[in-house]
């Protein structure tokens, strides 16, 4: 049986990193996920409700411009929708946090931190630079996300067991 560290703690209670940002003039350029035409149909959705300003960063999209992708900052924070998901999600190490009802799996990175839903009908990731001490961007897009991307009952994904993992 898998054991799944899935923590419920306020967003300004989960420090990942403390260090400083670098800026730069033109936007960030990242990978366009590829989504079936169910899920894309959520992003687009989600795309439409998110907010102009996360975490105190103005909207700042990279490029190339999707309705799959969305950027704060000068990529401080970066949202695609429809990825896959994760492989350390399986992990028996894999750790989350659960913000204003939304889980998120969360994986340290040598530049910052990404975060991905869980128990929705498409995986949402969202990556936070370093200046980032804490989950608290991800406030401002939980809301959002619960919104637009249903969560996905009595869906587990393929495993080595039946243990609920998301």
């Amino acid at each position: 049986m898998s054991h799944h560290r899935l923590l419920s703690l306020p967003a300004a209670a989960v420090l990942l990193a403390a260090a400083g940002c670098s800026s730069t003039d033109a936007p960030a350029s990242i990978t366009v996920p590829a989504p079936p035409a169910e899920e894309k149909a959520l992003c687009q959705a989600l795309h439409e409700a998110l907010p102009e300003s996360v975490g105190g960063e103005s909207r700042r999209d990279p490029e190339p411009r999707s309705e799959l992708t969305a950027g704060w900052g000068d990529a401080a924070i970066v949202l695609r929708c429809g990825v896959p998901r994760p492989a350390g999600l399986l992990s028996e190490n894999a750790d989350g946090v659960v913000v204003n009802g939304v889980e998120w799996f969360a994986e340290e990175l040598d530049d910052g931190a990404r975060f991905t839903t869980t128990y929705r009908k498409t995986y949402v990731e969202v990556t936070l630079s370093k200046q980032f001490t804490d989950v608290g961007p991800l406030t401002d897009l939980a809301g959002p996300v619960a919104k637009t991307v249903p969560p996905r009952f009595g869906a587990v994904p393929s495993a080595p067991s039946n243990s609920g993992t998301p």
